[in-house]
């Protein structure tokens, strides 16, 4: 990994602007199943959860270089300056950069209030989630509802968007079997079809494993 990420994030996890608040909000931000990045109106990086640094550490859109936000494609560089200088006027955005695999990442850029009078505001840059659900909380929701460990292997490839037929190849059985697990699914949520059942799914709180030491290399 970039040392350059490390010792940016690192230091400011230790040191940053939410201090101010207690660690207990820094470790709440961790608990995040997106990152969430606090910069300045000129890209200075200033606060990252987890979620957030292991994104910049894989540097698919966006890196830290000398404590600067950047994107990794200097063709969208505009892209980010200027969704930060309309947040500097107190105007939110929504940005969709692009990584060299063509994923495409959303990015909702969103002014702060300062705490202060004449003070700079800060920035959020906050990383659409990954997944419909994150694999903890589909986890949590399976365990809530008694799903059984099939059922809950089925949900998660319906929440990647795989129709029954595609999830019965992909598990080598029957479409029947995987029309069966939805049933009983949708009956143990009080469901009335695959879509209440996603829709539950996905409103389910952003959160994410968070080991007390995330590496970072």
């Amino acid at each position: 990994m970039d040392a350059s990420v490390d010792g940016a994030c690192g230091a400011l996890l230790r040191t940053g602007p939410l201090n101010g608040s207690g660690p207990g909000l820094s470790l709440l931000m961790d608990e995040f199943a997106h990152g969430v990045l606090l910069a300045s109106a000129k890209g200075q990086l200033l606060h990252a959860n987890q979620a957030a640094r292991h994104e910049l550490a894989r540097r698919r859109v966006l890196a830290v270089h000398e404590g600067q936000l950047h994107t990794t494609d200097t063709a969208q560089s505009k892209i980010l300056v200027q969704a930060l200088a309309k947040a500097e006027t107190g105007r939110r955005s929504l940005i969709d950069l692009r990584s060299p695999t063509r994923q495409r990442f959303s990015i909702a850029v969103v002014p702060l209030r300062p705490e202060r009078p004449l003070q700079a505001p800060s920035i959020a840059l906050i990383f659409a989630r990954a997944s419909v659900c994150d694999a903890v909380m589909l986890c949590f929701f399976a365990r809530t509802h008694g799903l059984t460990p099939a059922e809950e292997q089925v949900l998660g490839i319906l929440c990647q968007g795989f129709s029954a037929p595609q999830i019965a190849v992909q598990l080598n059985v029957a479409v029947s079997t995987i029309r069966s697990h939805v049933r009983s699914m949708c009956a143990k949520t009080h469901s009335n079809g695959v879509r209440t059942l996603l829709g539950q799914v996905a409103v389910l709180p952003p959160i994410g494993a968070a080991p007390l030491h995330d590496p970072l290399h």
